[in-house]
């Protein structure tokens, strides 16, 4: 009888284990960054904003926000260069009260925003992405979780054809962070997919 006994608050024991350890997977899960941004996507969007120069200077933003008030969003941001290295990085966060409107007001100091059509948008990101991998750049890892964000919205709704790099050829300008290795490395990488006179190099920085 005292094994019997011991052999159940075993299991018991071990049941409850089990248990606590889904909970935390579950909970884990649920703070992912993934299940945060589907969570987003079913709010309204509040804003889909992009850099109204991108394609002049080739780099700029892209914003969407979502959320049932104007005072409780969550946004993602992609940093874009349309001339070369495509999606650069990649940011999902909530703004709460009035630090969504700062956040933008800030972003339009530094480059005039633009709304743009959602549709328009994510088209953009997807065309981006498929060429700039074309050359050897693929998009920031967060990229394929955070452009769920779009939800419901098709980019094949979109019409508007979007001509990347300068020229007909990719221009990878490095930027101001960029150490001489990275620069090195993405110098090599287009010459290994397009070979010396398939792309233009501005080192003037």
């Amino acid at each position: 009888m005292a094994v019997n006994m011991a052999v159940k608050r075993g299991r018991k024991a071990q049941r409850r284990k089990q248990m606590v350890a889904e909970k935390r997977r579950l909970e884990k899960i649920e703070a992912s960054l993934p299940a945060q941004v589907l969570r987003a996507a079913g709010l309204p969007i509040q804003h889909c904003l992009l850099t109204r120069s991108l394609f002049e200077t080739g780099m700029g933003t892209l914003i969407v926000a979502r959320g049932v008030t104007r005072h409780h969003v969550r946004a993602a941001s992609f940093l874009l260069d349309v001339f070369c290295l495509g999606i650069k990085d990649v940011m999902f966060r909530s703004f709460e009260g009035d630090e969504l409107e700062i956040y933008l007001e800030v972003e339009d100091a530094e480059s005039s925003m633009r709304e743009v059509n959602p549709a328009e948008a994510r088209k953009l990101l997807g065309d981006l992405a498929a060429w700039s991998q074309s050359i050897g750049f693929p998009p920031h890892s967060d990229f394929t979780a955070v452009e769920r964000i779009f939800g419901e919205v098709s980019a094949d709704a979109g019409d508007v054809e979007f001509r990347f790099g300068q020229d007909g050829k990719p221009l990878y300008i490095p930027g101001p962070y960029d150490s001489d290795l990275v620069i090195r490395r993405h110098v090599e990488q287009l010459r290994k997919h397009l070979g010396e006179g398939g792309f233009q190099f501005d080192n003037a920085a």
